[in-house]
């Protein structure tokens, strides 16, 4: 094109009248091609663009797939920290939870002495103090029953006699404490 230009602008030095219509019909024709230039050029761009696009949105979903699959990697992970967070702070709320109730066990435990009231070990001692005196009742009433079997009954024997009635009772107790026990 620029080769078109020379020969037309060396031809137009000899001569100037005839060197203004061959140099326009060389800028016409440079046009010409240039905007034909462009016309190709945006064709193939429309073709190419298409095909670009689609390789670009392929790309554009593969790169999602990949973030998708790291970003559930992620997620997985800090579940499974913060679910073993979890299960420590509650081993560690339910040691204390156990701490407190013995304490405030304790301090019920004090409250109740001051008043008087016995605890659970003193009744303990108080009932295996009772089926004793029973078992001693029962072993004198039996003595005192055979030496006495023509005599009618006094106020002493009718008050070795009832520590005896009582005796059912006792075993009722043995059977509500071994049933506490298991």
């Amino acid at each position: 094109m620029v080769k078109k230009i020379q020969k037309t602008g060396s031809s137009s030095k000899s001569s100037s009248s005839a060197s203004a219509s061959p140099l326009s019909g060389a800028i016409k024709d440079s046009a010409q091609q240039i905007w034909l230039a462009g016309l190709g050029a945006f064709s193939k761009a429309q073709e190419e663009g298409g095909k670009a696009f689609e390789s670009l949105v392929k790309e554009g979903m593969s790169i999602q797939r990949k973030t998708q699959a790291v970003a559930e990697e992620r997620i997985s992970e800090a579940t499974t920290r913060v679910s073993s967070m979890a299960t420590d702070i509650s081993s560690k709320a339910a040691g204390q939870w156990d701490k407190l109730e013995n304490i405030f066990e304790e301090r019920v435990a004090k409250a109740l002495n001051k008043l008087g009231v016995p605890s659970a070990r003193d009744v303990e001692a108080l009932i295996d103090r009772i089926d004793e005196l029973n078992q001693h009742v029962q072993r004198l009433s039996a003595k005192g029953s055979t030496r006495s079997t023509a005599k009618a009954p006094t106020k002493t024997a009718a008050r070795k006699a009832a520590p005896a009635k009582k005796a059912p009772a006792k075993a009722a107790r043995k059977t509500s404490r071994s049933t506490k026990a298991a």
